[in-house]
């Protein structure tokens, strides 16, 4: 090409094109082997090194802290946060600015906005600049760094009170932009109002303690029955720091509603006494007595002077009853009984009474079938959500909580996008702070709503909030303390309030309940299981002498077996249902039949004995240990029958052997079935086999008997004649010699001695 530009319009001859070209595949050679050789290594590293974030999105721009989150006039708006530069270039010249507005008029366009990413020409106001800004230097990749605005609420530029959409921009240059552009922008929202509002919205905030549950159905032998916990995990949340310890010392400082499980307050209760803890296959005392008072202290200060919703004992879950469980005979009895503990324990230990008149499901979502059990158990309102219970005319505005759905039943529905505002990760500062700005953004929205009728709001948090999540829900709570556009007010009084007659009132049919929630449900075996267990429970305690001792703490493991802290657990909730079964069963079986031996009866009449054990450390009763002969014909029992009954009554600890009379007829084997059975008939534990052989005595048998008997009885009376025949002889001879025999010939003394004989000297004729 040089060549050729240096000769104008000359061509190159023929010769010289052919070793141009051999010379460029000559020096090519290399360059394309290379290529073939090594061609997908480099494309698949460009592949893997994903792409520096470019433009507004260059630098993460977090908002660690935004006070006062809901300013005054004359206020002073501070703005903290951090700066990470995620490209690949350092940043340079850079300043953080403050941009307001616009306003944003309704709940909608507030969702709307929170959903914009990126800085957008001309929708995102102008920097409020001048000496508001903060001047950064130099941002190298990958560093962070803090910063701070503050701005008078005077320079602000708000006008009507009302929601306005807030942003923090860094606007600077890189190596490959020597031009100022927005290189990161984070939106948030502050919500203005100067003075008093003309109109508040009452605001019920659910206050949620549940935990998972740690006590088991196992207790010590003692007088006090020792409880015994699977694990310690729960004094960990009731210590100083714990997640409950923080529920109690945040909520006692807010108007709110206290939803309590009252599981939790009975295993907190328990804890306040000797208890013990399971470690492998051997239990150890525990030591968080103290924690456990203190806590419990705490909380009767805390809720002295508000509301206390108790939910059933063990907090079943209803959606799980209502379409898996209810078809299981008993399950809807054992929710009635957890309704009917719920008060008592409540009362017992926060000495006041709470109100049992609600029901929540999961999340609030609800069908007909949830509704129907939740009212079987006694609640006339169901706690729904208003992303379940959707609004289907064409209402301006968010109507009150209380719906009346038929049958006397009030639907309170809680608002979605309130409850759901303190979800996800509030451990991080970012998150907490957009969270706060939003709640309170979105409840003065509501305010704002063009309606003249008195509104009450319920917000229904996750059931189980994080620590984090519980302060970020506190933050948000402090601020509408001084009832600056709403007003607090109790569950109940929401309950109550006169419902909007243009609000929807239309259960949703089971087809719209959420996938992912039914997913989560309990399987229809664990309502076998608990059907198992509990017809174990009914047919072990009718024999107790004293059956509280073991109703009362295996009838709480069955509420706690369906519990909804078991939802998306199944393997845990089933080694939980699994170790009540096992230990039910092991109680059961301390009162058993000892094995018996086979026996042999060799004679018409005998007894045969069976021995009945009772390991427990109470007395038994109503129980009947059956006999059964499975040949009668053979061997009879007590009145001639084949089955003969015997009730038994054991001390603890103490064994006791029954004995049946039996009568034989037949040489042979016959086989023997022993079984107890409680009063009502119904077999306990396992029946017990074992074989009699019968040895009948013919009258044959009888006469040889008899036979030699008697000969025994004539030998030892002709024993007895010949020693009293030697004695005599003695006592009148002459004091020598032998004594004499029957059989020996009398001595020759006829003619020395003509006395008669002595009258003691048998003669033997």
């Amino acid at each position: 090409m040089a060549e050729a530009a240096h000769i104008q319009g000359s061509h190159p001859s023929p010769a010289r094109r052919w070793l141009r070209r051999t010379a460029a595949a000559l020096a090519g050679a290399p360059l394309v082997a290379a290529l073939l050789t090594g061609a997908v290594a480099p494309q698949a590293r460009a592949d893997a090194v994903s792409k520096a974030p470019t433009g507004s999105s260059t630098v993460a721009i977090a908002l660690d802290e935004v006070t006062p989150s809901a300013p005054e006039k004359g206020d002073t708006l501070r703005i903290s946060g951090t700066l990470t530069n995620k490209g690949k270039e350092t940043v340079t010249d850079a300043q953080v600015d403050l941009r307001v507005g616009p306003r944003l008029y309704s709940r909608t366009a507030i969702d709307t906005a929170d959903r914009r990413t990126g800085y957008l020409p001309g929708t995102d106001p102008y920097p409020i600049g001048g000496k508001y800004t903060v001047e950064i230097d130099k941002l190298r990749s990958g560093i962070s760094q803090d910063f701070t605005l503050s701005v008078p609420v005077s320079k602000l530029g708000l006008g009507d009170d009302g929601v306005y959409q807030l942003g923090v921009s860094l606007t600077g240059r890189t190596s490959r932009a020597v031009y100022d552009q927005v290189l990161g922008i984070q939106r948030t929202f502050l919500p203005w109002q100067d003075g008093e509002s003309d109109s508040r919205v009452g605001l019920s905030f659910l206050w949620p303690l549940i935990a998972s549950s740690h006590l088991t159905a196992e207790t010590g032998s003692d007088e006090q029955q020792i409880p015994v916990f699977a694990d310690d995990d729960l004094a960990a949340e009731i210590a100083p720091g714990g997640r409950l310890e923080q529920m109690v010392s945040l909520g006692r400082q807010l108007p709110v509603t206290w939803v309590i499980d009252p599981d939790l307050l009975a295993s907190v209760d328990a804890m306040t006494k000797p208890y013990r803890v399971r470690s492998g296959d051997t239990t150890v005392a525990g030591t968080n007595q103290k924690v456990a008072k203190n806590w419990l202290t705490s909380l009767e200060a805390a809720v002295s002077e508000n509301k206390v919703v108790a939910l059933p004992f063990g907090d079943p879950d209803l959606a799980s009853i209502a379409h898996r469980g209810k078809n299981v005979s008993g399950t809807l009895s054992h929710l009635q009984n957890a309704s009917e503990v719920a008060s008592m324990t409540v009362e017992t230990i926060l000495h006041l009474k709470p109100s049992t008149d609600f029901a929540w499901p999961v999340d609030g979502a609800v069908d007909p079938s949830i509704v129907d059990v939740a009212t079987s158990a006694g609640a006339h309102h169901v706690i729904a959500r208003s992303d379940s219970l959707q609004e289907t005319g064409n209402l301006a505005y968010t109507p009150s909580a209380a719906r009346p759905i038929g049958g006397g039943t009030t639907a309170v529905v809680a608002d979605a996008r309130l409850s759901t505002a303190f979800q996800g990760d509030m451990g991080n500062a970012g998150n907490s702070t957009l969270a706060v700005q939003k709640f309170l953004s979105l409840t003065l929205a509501l305010t704002e709503q063009d309606t003249d009728q008195e509104r009450s709001v319920v917000v229904a948090p996750q059931r189980m909030p994080t620590i984090a999540q519980a302060q970020s829900m506190a933050r948000a709570l402090h601020v509408l303390n001084d009832d600056r556009w709403t007003r607090a007010q109790d569950l109940t009084r929401a309950a109550t309030t006169e419902p909007d007659p243009e609000a929807t009132t239309k259960v949703p049919p089971a087809s719209r309940y959420p996938k992912k929630l039914r997913r989560q449900e309990l399987l229809t075996q664990a309502f076998q299981d608990i059907k198992s267990i509990q017809s174990s429970l009914n047919n072990f305690q009718v024999i107790l002498t004293l059956p509280e001792r073991v109703v009362t703490p295996f009838g709480n493991a069955v509420n706690r077996s369906m519990s909804t802290t078991w939802r998306g657990k199944p393997l845990k909730a089933q080694r939980y249902r699994d170790s009540v079964r096992t230990y039910l069963q092991g109680l059961v079986g301390e009162v058993q039949l000892v094995p018996k031996s086979d026996i042999t009866l060799s004679g018409r009449s005998a007894t045969i004995p069976v021995t009945v054990q009772n390991r427990l450390l109470q007395d038994v009763d109503n129980l009947v240990l059956r006999l059964k002969s499975d040949n009668a014909t053979r061997l009879k029992l007590n009145d001639g029958g084949s089955i003969a009954e015997q009730p038994i009554r054991i001390g603890a600890g103490h064994s006791q052997s029954v004995k049946f009379d039996a009568a034989a007829n037949i040489n042979g084997q016959v086989q023997m079935t022993a079984q107890l059975y409680t009063k009502d008939g119904t077999p306990y534990g396992e029946e017990m086999a074992f074989t009699v052989k019968v040895s009948e005595i013919t009258p044959t048998v009888l006469l040889v008997i008899a036979g030699g008997l008697l000969l025994l009885v004539l030998a030892g009376i002709r024993m007895y004649a010949h020693r009293k025949r030697t004695t005599t002889g003695g006592a009148t001879g002459d004091g020598g010699g032998e004594p004499e025999q029957p059989s020996d010939p009398a001595p020759d003394t006829g003619p020395e001695n003509t006395e008669p004989s002595g009258t003691g000297e048998k003669v033997d004729r």
